[in-house]
């Protein structure tokens, strides 16, 4: 039956349009699907310590994904960088949009993570999680910024995605704070989440735990530290309910000291 436009109006305030338009067999089948990857880029460096961003950028273009999460970001921070914007750089060289998460600003200096995206970014916020400063003397844990998010809306469905970088040190109790952080930050978004990161922990890490109440671990089968010999996992992707995982991988470069990890998934509307 041919609907006229004020007929469809009129169905779509009932409620039975937008209930019987499209076979629920169809709507399944119209999931969408995405790659995501997350990637430490050691401040544009590779395995061998030599800044080359033409290497960085092969190494990125050669995933194919929709939207990367990135670590280690320099932002006009120093000379191992050239004082260049490896973020803005990065996404002008690979076509994408780009928001830029600083965990440090320092007389215009910048250092942190970002979020590459093949789809417009409609909203961006850069929450504070607990740190334990690397720039000052004598620190003790505290709030400070460094834990991207971006809202996105792929082929229609809204997703929710984030990054972050957690704590190095042997010593777990900042990580517990900041899977804690995590945990409550993330909560208070609805539908469909992907948390990108290096966590600088293993999976089985108890520190790591809470995270797997309302996250799936995506296992790639390899590990991605050190990018040379790699010997244990500490790099993420996480997805949420409504966010199905098809396949997952560990590309083999050197352009950083970490590998980076790739998922290819699919979001339920």
């Amino acid at each position: 039956m041919k609907l006229t436009r004020r007929a469809a109006e009129v169905l779509l305030t009932a409620g039975i349009l937008a209930a019987t338009a499209v076979p629920p067999a169809q709507a399944q089948g119209r999931d969408v699907p995405l790659r995501v990857a997350s990637y430490n880029i050691h401040a544009g460096a590779g395995m061998d310590n030599v800044f080359d961003l033409d290497r960085q950028e092969q190494a990125l273009r050669a995933l194919h994904a929709d939207v990367i999460g990135l670590e280690e970001v320099d932002v006009h921070w120093g000379d191992r960088s050239q004082w260049r914007d490896l973020a803005g750089e990065l996404a002008q060289r690979l076509g994408m949009h780009v928001s830029f998460a600083p965990i440090y600003r320092i007389d215009g200096r910048e250092f942190g993570v970002a979020v590459l995206s093949r789809y417009r970014i409609l909203g961006a916020t850069n929450h504070e999680i607990t740190r334990l400063s690397t720039q000052v003397p004598d620190p003790v844990p505290a709030p400070a910024p460094g834990f991207g998010e971006v809202v996105l809306r792929v082929r229609g469905v809204p997703l929710h995605v984030y990054v972050t970088h957690l704590d190095y040190r042997a010593d777990p109790s900042v990580r517990v704070a900041q899977v804690a952080d995590t945990r409550r930050i993330m909560a208070e978004d609805s539908g469909r989440k992907i948390l990108l990161g290096d966590f600088n922990a293993e999976p089985d890490a108890p520190e790591l735990a809470p995270l797997w109440r309302e996250l799936r671990d995506v296992e790639p089968g390899a590990p991605t530290f050190p990018a040379l010999n790699p010997v244990k996992r500490i790099d993420y992707v996480a997805v949420s309910a409504g966010v199905t995982v098809r396949d997952s991988r560990v590309p083999d470069t050197l352009a950083s000291d970490h590998r980076p990890i790739v998922a290819d998934v699919s979001l339920r509307r």
